[in-house]
């Protein structure tokens, strides 16, 4: 599986030259903008929601009239980093529905670049069709719904883990590679679609080859410091890690 995510980080690389070589900008930069505004503002609302909720929670518990009570900086300190895991955990959780929600707006985009991607690796030239272009957002749209129920029940068995002292302190670096993973999978589904793997088909090879999907989606976690480079370079990263795959 390392020889797999090293090959997904790679593959960042070469889609940045590919989109140089190719002039795609114009794919990367309009959505990324798009992208990060959306990003922006959901984040801001998300941290402030996830704040709210866990002060309402703690305030129905009586978590801070009972630390008043009992007087121990010891106990107080393993509350503040409990409460800290979880709103992290809720954060990403809320991150990944944002991102769900965006894979199914961007879908045609997605769909079209990982197209292109192909066509222009193979050299051959690129012929745009509706109705493909239709049936791979109706997948991507299916199998977002799918990930993002799967992603919920994992997200939900990691958030009450977060409630336990020292177990709760990793749950957020569990949930960052939940999130790699799934978004992975949304990226590298195209090329799977692509290829005439079966949803079923699809899920079975991403899941015997989990770094292509872990490295895709760690890569894009990073790039949220330029956020709108993210999603676009995800895709055609992507679709570059799998080219030489045996996907039949």
């Amino acid at each position: 599986m390392l020889k797999e995510i090293i090959i997904a980080i790679q593959s960042y690389s070469k889609a940045h030259h590919f989109i140089s070589k190719h002039k795609l900008w114009k794919w990367i930069i309009l959505p990324g903008i798009l992208y990060t505004l959306m990003f922006a503002v959901g984040m801001i609302f998300f941290w402030d929601s996830a704040n709210t909720a866990v002060t309402w929670l703690s305030k129905l518990i009586g978590i801070e009239r009972w630390l008043s009570h009992q007087h121990s900086a010891v106990l107080s300190f393993f509350f503040v980093m409990g409460g800290i895991m979880v709103r992290l955990v809720l954060v990403f959780f809320y991150f990944s529905l944002f991102k769900y929600l965006f894979l199914i707006i961007g879908s045609p985009l997605f769909a079209y670049l990982s197209q292109q991607t192909e066509a222009l690796i193979q050299g051959k030239e690129f012929t745009f069709q509706w109705d493909r272009l239709w049936k791979d957002m109706k997948r991507g749209i299916r199998l977002a719904l799918r990930n993002s129920f799967w992603q919920t029940v994992y997200t939900i068995s990691i958030l009450i883990l977060s409630f336990f002292p020292l177990i709760g302190w990793i749950t957020p670096v569990i949930s960052i590679f939940v999130e790699c993973y799934y978004y992975g999978f949304s990226m590298l589904d195209c090329s799977c679609e692509r290829h005439k793997l079966s949803p079923s088909a699809s899920i079975a090879f991403i899941g015997q080859h989990k770094g292509f999907a872990i490295g895709n989606g760690l890569v894009f976690y990073l790039l949220h410091f330029v956020p709108f480079l993210a999603p676009s370079y995800a895709v055609i990263a992507a679709t570059i890690s799998l080219y030489h795959q045996n996907l039949e």
